[in-house]
């Protein structure tokens, strides 16, 4: 098959485009003809190497850990897909090597759940990391209610966008940072936007004098000793990116695979719940450039690589 691949740590030009092996499907996996695959900060991070702590890297490393497509054939223990079936995963493994980027991946059947309907290919190929990583936070670590304020920091990004709309659809007042340029949109996405940088303390006060109840952090660092002076009395507070947030009496929070969670997002989206804005989309042969675009940390939404079926077909 063809398929993107990294024989060492590096930058975006070690990303090579070529032949691969084609995935052998044990019991428990499902074989998927790769539509489309989302690019998320931690693929160029495994890329550069940033997990090697906690993530062994089998050479070549296919990235990617977002998917859409179609079943081409389950493994012998699997009943819950046949093929033709449209579905999407979080295809997240302990050890970086078979990764979305392909056309086809081998893809154990715990991530996967039942494409939503209303979404394109490249759409939902956008929701699985993004979903999954802001209902865990949301629904499981913050344990979001109704009447809530909530503070969604980087509300226009990939996890943040879908933050404010799964603590919106759960009641909450939303509260989310952005750049002005990026401020209508989180109010379409039914938050309030607050300008980040220099004063957020100071305009997040104005809107909530008496504390947010839970606030989402995407951004570590100054941010979340910011965020943590914020909180109500009883105010919980939750990380993705910086596990100092305990020293806070908040929780890291680091997304897992779950079909049940990823089954709730798909109905979701076709419940009118959630959208998911694509800002660009690459062939798979331009992932390098992809990678590049997500890297410079400015995205409105997801971007996604897509695959050539022509180029693919009868390959499985």
């Amino acid at each position: 098959m063809k398929g993107i691949s990294y024989r060492r740590y590096g930058g975006p030009e070690v990303l090579e485009y070529g032949e691969l092996r084609d995935p052998k499907v044990g019991p428990d996996q499902v074989l998927v003809e790769v539509r489309a695959a989302a690019v998320n900060p931690v693929d160029w991070k495994c890329r550069e190497g940033h997990l090697d702590a906690v993530l062994d890297a089998v050479f070549p490393v296919v990235p990617g850990w977002d998917v859409s497509g179609v079943v081409v054939r389950p493994g012998a223990a699997v009943t819950e897909f046949s093929p033709g079936d449209e579905v999407i995963g979080y295809v997240r493994e302990d050890f970086l090597s078979r990764g979305t980027c392909a056309e086809y991946v081998a893809a154990p059947v715990r991530t996967l759940a039942r494409k939503p309907r209303t979404l394109s290919f490249e759409e939902a190929a956008g929701l699985p990391l993004a979903g999954l990583t802001a209902y865990q936070v949301l629904v499981k670590a913050l344990q979001v209610k109704r009447g809530e304020t909530v503070l969604v920091h980087a509300a226009a990004g990939g996890v943040g966008s879908l933050a404010v709309q799964i603590a919106a659809h759960l009641g909450a007042r939303v509260l989310g940072t952005a750049g002005a340029a990026n401020h209508d949109y989180v109010r379409t996405l039914g938050g309030e936007p607050v300008a980040y940088g220099e004063g957020l303390a100071e305009r997040v006060r104005g809107l909530a004098p008496e504390g947010v109840d839970a606030i989402f952090d995407t951004v570590g660092g100054d941010t979340l000793t910011v965020s943590a002076g914020l909180l109500a009395p009883e105010g919980r507070l939750a990380s993705i990116t910086d596990p100092e947030v305990r020293e806070y009496g908040g929780r890291y929070v680091f997304v897992r695979p779950d079909a049940d969670d990823l089954a709730r997002l798909s109905e979701w989206a076709d419940q009118g719940v959630l959208s998911v804005h694509v800002q660009r989309t690459f062939p798979l042969e331009r992932t390098a450039d992809a990678h590049r675009l997500n890297q410079e940390g400015h995205t409105r939404g997801k971007i996604v690589v897509t695959v050539d079926r022509e180029a693919g077909e009868g390959r499985a």
